[in-house]
């Protein structure tokens, strides 16, 4: 199996594009980030043209996930259990909003795998209270990743998506730009750690190893032709799933060229 996850930025804007990597690459799972759209505005038809099936959640013109899938789409849930909602500010006052969960996680099983497209929150700024949302997300998603391995510690699950952070100095250009900023703080890389504590894997890097191995790349600033960017985009798998691997890659030729999300696809091989 070939289980891909790639943050598309708006689905709409680069259908044509996703269309082609997936008759290309023949990948058989991918995980969609940033939708950016409804669940009615979404191209189904175009996927499932190509024999795919399709679970989708998107709310509105940010955030959304989906997963595609040619081996199987079963018991697709929306979002995880306790998943935080985050609270806005009322754009005409300064009470605070009822909390609302946002499209940026769905699981389904495919192909015998518990495949979650997960859009982890940015966190803006660190005194941001997006940043406080981004840790208490991390935290619940964790709690039940870990509850999931408890009640079945042979279960096959992917953790895949824009997880929105950087776990070492590595996995960007100059990290002391990114000093007191989101992304490289210490609590989330903490957080992301406290996955691999709790028996996931990093499956991609063992097979994409080093510095300057990125998988986004700012539009601003020239910083793709520059080489500038960031390794956010993951694939954690349980143990069982893990030694399924047999092979991973970043495509980065998918970067390139008119009309390119600013993440390229990232790709796991199972035997």
């Amino acid at each position: 199996m070939r289980l891909a996850t790639w943050n598309v930025n708006s689905v709409r804007a680069r259908t044509d594009r996703i269309v082609d990597w997936l008759v290309r690459t023949e990948t058989d799972v991918l995980a969609i980030q940033e939708t950016k759209c409804r669940d009615d505005q979404f191209p189904t038809e175009r996927f499932t043209d190509l024999g795919y099936e399709v679970a989708h959640v998107g709310l509105s013109q940010w955030n959304g996930v989906a997963i595609i899938s040619r081996v199987g789409l079963e018991d697709v849930q929306v979002g995880f259990e306790g998943q935080p909602g985050f609270a806005k500010a009322a754009a005409d006052s300064l009470d605070i909003a009822t909390p609302v969960v946002e499209a940026r996680a769905i699981g389904a099983t495919c192909g015998g795998v518990r495949v979650w497209s997960l859009y982890v929150p940015n966190g803006r700024e660190l005194s941001d209270p997006h940043y406080t949302y981004k840790l208490d997300w991390l935290a619940t998603l964790r709690d039940d990743a870990a509850k999931w391995l408890a009640e079945d510690p042979n279960a096959q699950v992917a953790l895949v998506g824009d997880w929105n952070v950087a776990p070492t100095d590595e996995d960007v250009w100059d990290p002391a730009l990114f000093e007191g900023k989101t992304h490289t703080s210490q609590p989330e890389r903490d957080a992301f750690h406290a996955f691999v504590d709790a028996g996931f894997a990093d499956v991609v890097r063992p097979h994409t190893p080093g510095p300057g191995v990125y998988t986004y790349w700012d539009y601003t600033q020239l910083r793709f032709p520059k080489r500038q960017g960031m390794r956010i985009d993951f694939a954690l798998a349980s143990p069982a799933l893990a030694a399924r691997v047999t092979g991973a890659s970043i495509d980065r030729e998918e970067r390139k060229g008119k009309g390119a999300s600013d993440h390229a696809p990232v790709v796991v091989e199972l035997d």
